[in-house]
């Protein structure tokens, strides 16, 4: 996307939180031309200058627009999944206001003119900024590495292969090691595929009990530390995805402490749902990486409060109807998760004990660091990427109001709190709440 310029708006009362500076305070928020120009306590005693747009906030949360680091949003190939229009209509309903979008379509994004077919479509069509990632191997067959340099000159923020892992260890260390010429992040969801099999939901006695094979906690780990010996063998930065067990955040929590340059997020459902969440084989809660123990949660939880944790990602990966209404062993995994990333991650402060600049920072400066973007803060010369939130408006994930094309989420009917109001990308208003009055 690329938003016209706002001209002149101020965000007048509001609760400014920014998690990269620290602030907390209560002020006002100057934008001019697209940019945040000022921002402050009482910016303007006298009375603004004359032909300003003025936004009343209420005494609400206004916060850097949120950044996703991980969405599949369909184009080119599954459109009858998301598009970017859908996509970017549900994330900017959710504060979001820039989202990296997976490569695993049809076609895989693994060359230049799929990278610029995506750049120009979100340019026409998406409502919030979309960075496409690109392919790390051709095909996402793990065997021959994409031109990740020319594909990062085209657009490309960040390499991935999507739901799968680049098993190869020779390649993964040819990759690693060509990405520190350029500079590249290299996103991975470590999953080891022989020990993951066939598996469809967590290995343990909930899986047993109900019959189903399941995915051992080590076959997360055990590629995660793989991989990490590799950073460590031939250098590049490193993004581990949607991490989900114990293990592997402790993994992370280590090399961080050696110095390596590795980062990464957890997905909402890892911290707000376990294993038991599968029910009576219910598919909607069916995701990869699988829900897991309750033990694994709780060490989630814990990565994030202590800044093991980057950031939270969406993992947006909406899935038919058909492709749910399956058998367990055989229906698709994915949620649809744009709309429900920051109440769930709220959820973490205001029942979880983790402070909300540590979670506020997860959503924005944290991933738009990882990802070398310009967003994720509020300071003088930002983008005006903004979410206006009610901190303490209470409400119920409504799976039939989502804006996503496929609205299938585990979280149907859970209560909730914080309500977007506003989102601006740019300072343009993308989103509008029906009961935010002000202009």
């Amino acid at each position: 996307m690329n938003p016209a310029p706002a001209g002149r708006t101020l965000w007048q009362g509001a609760r400014l939180l920014d998690a990269a500076s620290g602030r907390d305070e209560s002020g006002d928020l100057l934008v001019e031309d697209g940019l945040i120009a000022d921002l402050g306590p009482n910016l303007f005693p006298d009375g603004p200058p004359e032909d300003t747009t003025l936004i009343d906030c209420g005494g609400h949360c206004l916060a850097p627009g949120l950044v996703d680091m991980r969405a599949f949003l369909g184009e080119p190939g599954f459109e009858h999944r998301e598009t970017l229009a859908s996509g970017s209509a549900a994330a900017a309903s959710g504060g979001i206001t820039t989202i990296a979008a997976r490569p695993d379509t049809e076609p895989v994004i693994d060359d230049i003119a799929l990278v610029e077919f995506v750049k120009s479509l979100a340019q026409a069509t998406a409502l919030v900024r979309v960075h496409p990632m690109a392919a790390i191997t051709k095909g996402l067959k793990g065997s021959e590495m994409t031109e990740l340099g020319l594909l990062a000159e085209a657009g490309a923020v960040a390499f991935c292969d999507g739901e799968t892992a680049v098993a190869d260890a020779l390649v993964m260390s040819r990759v690693l090691a060509y990405a520190t010429i350029w500079d590249l992040l290299i996103v991975q969801l470590p999953a080891e595929p022989r020990l993951a099999g066939s598996g469809c939901m967590n290995e343990g006695e909930v899986a047993t009990r109900m019959g189903l094979s399941g995915v051992p906690a080590a076959a997360e780990v055990i590629m995660l530390e793989r991989d990490l010996r590799l950073v460590e063998h031939s250098g590049g930065r490193y993004h581990a995805t949607c991490l989900s067990t114990a293990a592997a955040i402790e993994a992370m929590r280590q090399a961080k402490a050696r110095g390596l340059p590795v980062s990464c997020s957890v997905a909402p459902h890892h911290f707000a749902l376990n294993e038991n969440a599968v029910g009576e084989y219910r598919t909607f809660a069916k995701t990869w990486p699988p829900l897991r123990s309750e033990a694994d949660r709780q060490a989630v939880v814990e990565g994030i409060a202590d800044g093991t944790v980057d950031a939270i990602v969406s993992d947006h990966a909406p899935q038919d109807q058909e492709s749910k209404r399956q058998p367990f062993t055989q229906a698709a995994s994915g949620i649809s998760g744009l709309e429900t990333l920051l109440p769930l991650a709220l959820e973490l402060h205001l029942s979880g004990g983790v402070a909300l600049d540590r979670v506020l920072a997860a959503l924005s400066c944290g991933p738009a660091a990882v990802l070398g973007l310009e967003g994720g803060r509020l300071a003088p010369g930002a983008p005006a990427d903004l979410v206006l939130f009610d901190l303490e408006r209470p409400w119920r994930i409504n799976e039939a109001q989502l804006l996503a094309k496929c609205k299938n989420t585990p979280f149907d009917g859970r209560p909730v709190q914080g309500l977007v109001l506003r989102t601006a990308v740019g300072g343009s208003t993308v989103y509008q709440a029906e009961s935010d009055g002000g202009n």
